[in-house]
């Protein structure tokens, strides 16, 4: 995914994704409007997040509904081509799938990959609002 030339941070080491186990998470839809991308997930939780509980007899693992904002977003661009289009149109071909990684790089712009492949998001610090239930 990334390169000795573009060093990154893996969400492992982002606070906004503590509690997380983002290689277990799964997108259900990617949206943009007044200039945040949102992406709809599904979040595997570990027992160090707050919103942590006991997986039921059925379910083995802590599963929460949740929304990654990325608020000032000035790009996105998909597949790993560097080409740029309107962040719309990007947007609107996006698939969804299984998480593989995110990571912030050295640009400042972050990097989320995954069964839907790579796109790279230049916007302020991602939100991350997790359903209670």
């Amino acid at each position: 995914m990334t390169s000795p030339k573009n060093p990154s941070v893996s969400w492992r080491n982002l606070e906004e994704f503590a509690g997380i186990e983002m290689a277990k998470s799964y997108v259900l839809s990617w949206t943009f409007a007044r200039g945040t991308l949102s992406i709809d997930v599904d979040l595997q939780l570990s027992s160090a997040h707050p919103f942590y509980e006991k997986p039921r007899p059925a379910e083995k693992v802590c599963i929460r509904a949740a929304v990654i904002d990325f608020p000032y977003c000035e790009s996105i661009v998909a597949g790993g081509t560097g080409v740029e289009e309107s962040i719309n149109d990007t947007v609107a071909r996006l698939e969804i799938g299984a998480i593989e990684d995110l990571c912030r790089l050295d640009s400042g712009a972050y990097e989320i990959s995954g069964e839907f492949g790579t796109v790279r998001v230049d916007a302020e610090r991602p939100i991350l609002r997790v359903s209670s239930r």
